[in-house]
């Protein structure tokens, strides 16, 4: 017999490998947690729509108690060019930047119009105080009464902590996650079950500091709510400090909602999505098979 042939005889058959993905399902967000996120969906959005238009009737921020008209920390407004023409512009510690058309003059109702936010961002559209000021009001009970149910319901249930403390393990990874973010990897097989570090992290701070800030500034700034309790406006520094407070808090809010439908997007907009509608997820878990090649 053949040397060659008598030890291709004798060795194991060339495997393959090959992944299989397989999908799990897994119950994820119970119905008032999703009930929640829907309504906050919509006291956020009509909050920050009235919320414009409040701000419309005097587009500057001030620190401290007074307003000083001649040096806001901020200003939208308008002005004219060299040559007559009008312009908007956003004034930021004493720097003017053109936003024409956005900021400070836009258009409505076919004329240029010398408003802070232009109209299709407002809540009403046009220039109304009076109406703002009913459903920025409305919508700030709905918003705290609905975020009172979730945080008992979620202390109660423990989904709270589940959702926001992140454990030993994902501290320890936390500068993987951030990797994973950054290159668009997200979390499979068992691990994507829970929310990792960075969602935690995040909605650690939104839940615990952002909004609660948010609601305490907004608070400060009602007549009422200064003469029951006026220790509020001391803690911010005065009322135009807790307007300014109130109007950086609500723009890292923005931010983090435009993060957030981001992520939504890339990690798996569906899955998402429906986990949000229904409550169930799909998690992704890859298994190595081995096969014989040639049998």
């Amino acid at each position: 017999m053949d040397v060659e042939a008598l030890a291709a005889s004798t060795m194991p058959a060339p495997t393959d490998h090959t992944e299989t993905v397989r999908r799990k399902w897994t119950f994820r967000h119970p119905l008032v947690i999703r009930l929640a996120h829907w309504i906050n969906v919509v006291c956020l959005a009509v909050l920050l729509m009235s919320g414009l238009q409040i701000f419309n009737a005097h587009p500057a921020l001030y620190w401290g108690s007074k307003s000083t008209f001649d040096a806001p920390a901020l200003a939208i407004t308008d002005d004219q060019t060299a040559d007559g023409t009008a312009r908007g512009i956003v004034q930021i510690a004493g720097h003017t930047f053109d936003t024409t058309g956005w900021l400070g003059l836009s258009t409505y109702q076919g004329e240029d119009v010398a408003r802070a936010f232009p109209a299709w961002a407002t809540l009403p559209a046009s220039q109304n105080l009076a109406t703002g000021r009913r459903w920025h009001f409305l919508f700030a009970w709905a918003f705290v009464i609905n975020g009172f149910i979730y945080l008992l319901y979620g202390i109660g249930s423990g989904q709270l902590r589940r959702r926001i403390i992140p454990d030993g393990d994902q501290i320890k990874g936390f500068w993987s996650s951030i990797r994973e973010h950054l290159t668009l990897h997200f979390p499979k097989g068992e691990e994507a079950r829970r929310y990792n570090v960075l969602q935690k992290l995040t909605y650690l701070i939104v839940v615990l500091g952002l909004l609660p800030l948010m609601v305490l500034t907004g608070l400060g700034m009602s007549p009422g709510v200064n003469a029951v309790a006026p220790l509020i406006l001391d803690v911010f520094g005065g009322r135009q400090s807790a307007r300014t407070i109130h109007f950086i808090v609500v723009n890292l809010l923005i931010l983090f909602v435009i993060v957030h439908v981001l992520l939504v997007l890339v990690s798996g907009v569906w899955n998402n999505m429906r986990s949000m509608l229904t409550g169930w997820y799909t998690i992704e878990d890859e298994t190595t098979h081995e096969r014989r090649a040639g049998r």
